[in-house]
């Protein structure tokens, strides 16, 4: 009997969780979570924001001529921002630019935060993905009817193709464009869960295999890979709310 508790004992000690990292627990006591209640979600929001901000704010207060390395790092991602802008809305697009460089920013920011140890990261949660990817949604829909009336709808009418495939094309494209913000969370949210899942797995290896060297190094190239991974998932975010906001403007397009 002792020797099978012990090797029970083993069995639980060696067993990977992956998933545990991404429960939202309180911060101060237990019990259930509610609306207000202080979560590590909540604090490592608040994290990101901080980062965000000392990046943006406090590293480029200098506004030097040589720039130190922060200012550097902000003025590089600002200028590749806003062309990105320019080339896929156009000149229209650029007066809604503070707003998409800030949702990248927040994005980027959250996603490297989460590489950190111990850390919690925010995105890999649908419920935070989504409200960015809803308040995109409604915002280009609003700005849509706002600037071309019922034009807008000449999105969904694909003038050229035959008129007998036209209405059905319309509710192929009225179902995508609905679908849009769930794809817009879903992509962002599965990929920071997949990565950070897979990241764990690999150091649970390393663990039960007494840190193998070759369990390390597989961590340092997913860890190389998914840190690649979470600068392309906030540039793809941004990319796709910047093609709504084309569609948006400029809907006969």
């Amino acid at each position: 009997m002792a020797i099978e508790s012990d090797a029970v004992e083993q069995e639980l000690e060696l067993a990977i969780h992956p998933m545990d990292q991404f429960v939202v627990k309180p911060l101060f006591g237990g019990g259930d979570i509610g609306m207000f209640t202080i979560t590590n979600a909540t604090l490592w929001l608040g994290i990101t924001v901080l980062c965000a901000i000392a990046l943006m704010v406090l590293g480029t207060r200098g506004r030097a001529i040589v720039p130190s390395r922060s200012q550097s790092i902000a003025e590089v991602i600002y200028v590749f921002i806003y062309k990105m802008v320019e080339d896929i809305t156009g000149k229209d697009g650029l007066k809604y630019f503070p707003y998409i460089f800030s949702l990248f920013i927040f994005i980027l920011v959250a996603n490297v935060v989460g590489l950190l140890p111990a850390s919690f990261t925010t995105t890999s949660h649908i419920a935070v993905t989504a409200t960015l990817a809803m308040i995109v949604f409604v915002a280009v829909t609003v700005l849509g009817f706002v600037k071309n009336g019922t034009a807008f709808l000449s999105l969904f009418w694909v003038s050229a193709a035959p008129l007998a495939l036209r209405p059905i094309l319309a509710l192929i494209e009225v179902i995508s464009y609905f679908v849009r913000p769930v794809s817009h969370s879903i992509r962002l949210a599965g990929n920071m869960m997949a990565g950070h899942a897979v990241i764990k797995v690999f150091a649970g290896f390393a663990v039960v295999t007494f840190i193998s060297p070759a369990a390390i190094g597989a961590i340092v190239a997913i860890y190389a890979l998914e840190t690649l991974v979470v600068c392309i998932q906030a540039y793809v975010f941004t990319i796709l709310t910047c093609v709504y906001l084309k569609d948006a403007l400029h809907p006969s397009h």
